[in-house]
């Protein structure tokens, strides 16, 4: 059934009929689009729009279509133009005329609109319990690797002696800052346009605010244009969902450095790996090579949506259709991506000795050698080019700045003395680092306490 055919002799060309409809992917909107006409009927029941009989034919109608597509016992008609058509067809199909009455007051336009807007709350909320799942793992990792030394990075080259905690703390302030923004995300846009008709309202005296409250928003809309037309909400969903990706991405590049044969810092379990189909012994990490892909599908969701807004004019256009298979895919995309993730990086196992020896061999504790200097009166731009020599050395020698001997150390400088090794004890490297948000232990604790608080408190 056409909800629009009264005016048209002929019939729609097959293939635009095809390139227009949307109920191949507009269904997954069943359910909201149910919930919504519910809330709808009921309210044209409550302000005397309907008789009492008709809503109640209506309301349980609508019910009941709900109750057999989720039991299968009904399927979704994909020769109906979107599936508020099929809806409305099977309702009148089941109940007669007060079906026909459903669409009372109302437009496709904020009916869509409204459609988007449940199914992005449920998916955001969805988002936000797969980002407090990994929250949890980062934060047993944290507590678990708080002594855990290995190298810090700038530039992919060594710099400075840090904790696996430390590291891993860094990824949890990304995740938590995503997790914000997709609760402020669901704050702005959980107020409903049913009501706002296809632009301009109805002559009908519709309750708006009841309607709202009974689909569980905070209001309804304030313009009946941009209640139709606006997808900033869609468009801040893609931009953070494309951080959270951005996140993960960075994050498995480098688990796919940390398992490479050069790293050896880790070992990704079986379980989120494969094989080669010619060199038996390649173990790869597909997963974290995967999300790292998807992270550029997602970033295109973003732009097509972007360059779908740019030229619209006011209120509703076509255009506007193609708002839900990018937000569907990206969506998916970014929900399958933390949950592998998560489960990867719980099962993954960090090779401590490995990590320590490595920061060991890298000059990290250069910076606290130059520091004691200063301690001993030396102008730290002194004492930077001292070490840097130091350094150079100790490369012609193939030796490590712990394994200089004293008469080594004042060869350079004489004002070293034996104190210069407990300077560059890599334990001591860390736990100096006592400034809030350093890798020492008590820096540690605080942010782990920090961690502990936001998962209890996020909202």
């Amino acid at each position: 059934m056409k909800l629009w055919g009264g005016r048209f002799e002929g019939d729609t060309d097959a293939m635009a009929k095809a390139f227009g409809d949307s109920i191949f992917f507009d269904k997954a909107l069943y359910r909201y689009d149910i919930e919504g006409s519910i809330a709808h009927a009921t309210m044209l029941g409550a302000t005397g729009i309907l008789s009492e009989a008709d809503t109640d034919a209506i309301v349980q109608g609508l019910r009941g279509i709900l109750a057999d597509l989720e039991a299968g016992t009904l399927t979704v008609d994909e020769s109906c133009e979107d599936i508020h058509s099929f809806v409305e067809t099977v309702l009148t199909e089941r109940i007669g005329n007060p079906g026909k009455m459903l669409h009372t007051g109302r437009s496709r336009n904020d009916q869509v609109a409204l459609d988007m807007r449940l199914y992005t709350r449920a998916e955001i909320s969805e988002i936000r319990a797969a980002l407090a799942g990994l929250l949890e793992v980062l934060l047993n990792l944290m507590k678990e690797h708080k002594a855990t030394i290995m190298p810090g990075f700038t530039h992919l080259q060594k710099a400075q002696p840090v904790t696996l905690a430390h590291h891993l703390g860094a990824y949890f302030e990304m995740f938590r800052r995503d997790d914000e923004r997709l609760r402020d995300c669901c704050r702005r846009m959980n107020y409903s346009p049913l009501g706002a008709g296809a632009l301009a309202g109805t002559t009908y005296p519709l309750d708006r605010e009841m309607t709202a409250e009974l689909l569980g928003f905070d209001g309804a809309t304030e313009n009946s244009m941009d209640s139709v037309s606006d997808r900033d909400y869609l468009l801040e969903l893609l931009s953070d969902l494309s951080l959270v990706m951005m996140h993960l991405s960075r994050f498995s590049e480098e688990f796919i450095l940390w398992n490479s044969n050069e790293y050896r810092f880790i070992t990704i379990s079986d379980a989120y790996s494969t094989g080669s189909s010619i060199m038996p012994q390649k173990k790869n990490p597909d997963m974290a090579e995967l999300i790292r892909g998807k992270t550029g599908r997602v970033y295109g969701a973003l732009m097509s949506m972007l360059t779908v807004m740019k030229g619209i004019p006011l209120a509703y256009d076509k255009d506007m259709q193609e708002d839900k298979e990018v937000t569907f895919d990206a969506i998916r995309t970014a929900k399958m991506s933390l949950l592998i993730f998560t489960r990867m990086l719980a099962t993954t196992t960090f090779h401590k000795d490995r990590m320590y020896q490595s920061t060991g061999g890298g000059f990290t504790n250069a910076t606290d050698a130059a520091d004691w200097l200063v301690a001993h009166g030396v102008p730290f731009r002194d004492a930077h080019g001292i070490i840097g020599r130091l350094v150079l050395y100790c490369q012609e020698q193939d030796k490590s700045l712990n394994a200089l001997t004293l008469e080594e150390y004042r060869a350079i400088d004489p004002v070293f003395d034996e104190t210069i090794y407990d300077a560059i004890d890599l334990e001591n490297c860390v736990n100096r680092r006592l400034t809030k948000g350093a890798p020492s232990g008590p820096a540690m604790e605080q942010q782990i306490a920090a961690a502990e608080r936001y998962i209890k408190e996020r909202g």
